[in-house]
């Protein structure tokens, strides 16, 4: 049963990736862009754990460590400073800065490493669960989110510079790894 819901979430993660590639604009509103990052990458995530193949394997946790490195980099420099300002949350806002520190680390692990080694699978999982609460935490009524909305601030405009920054470091060559070298 969860085996079929994660193949059903994949399937929609990887036609929601199609549909924007062919002319659709992704969302300019900076908390629905936030959000459809979140469900392209949950989508890898449950490819990830459906797949034996280690070429395959090697090739989703670089689409997801390249996805979520460019993602949190626009929460970082545009995003949760602007939030910081006009929402004036700040125990929201450094939770989330310390929950990407950890997912860095993470990250920096499966870059290094290769889906041979005996921890790679464990470190994608922890790092699956890790973005899914900190999604949880910025999606839930009363989050981050939610708190954005209510505040003074101009989504579509931080979307659309969000956008444009994510293109920018999404055009930047990957960090090669012995994972992606094995692919």
């Amino acid at each position: 049963m969860a085996k079929a819901t994660r193949k059903k979430a994949a399937r929609k993660a990887r036609s929601s990736a199609r549909s924007s590639s062919r002319g659709r604009s992704r969302p300019r509103d900076a908390v629905a862009l936030l959000k459809a990052d979140h469900r392209q990458v949950e989508g890898w995530f449950s490819e990830f754990e459906d797949t034996t193949r280690a070429s395959r394997k090697a090739k989703l946790a670089a689409q997801i460590c390249q996805a979520l490195r460019a993602h949190m980099s626009v929460e970082e420099e545009i995003f949760y400073p602007a939030f910081l300002k006009q929402a004036e949350e700040e125990d929201i806002h450094h939770e989330a800065v310390v929950e990407h520190a950890g997912a860095k680390s993470l990250i920096d692990q499966i870059e290094s490493g290769s889906p041979d080694d005996d921890y790679y699978d464990a470190k994608v999982k922890v790092l699956s669960e890790m973005i899914k609460h900190h999604v949880k935490e910025e999606e839930q009524p009363g989050g981050m989110f939610a708190k954005a909305r209510q505040a003074d601030m101009d989504l579509v405009a931080l979307g659309e510079r969000m956008a444009s920054r994510r293109a920018e470091l999404l055009k930047q060559p990957q960090r090669r790894g012995r994972a992606a070298m094995a692919a």
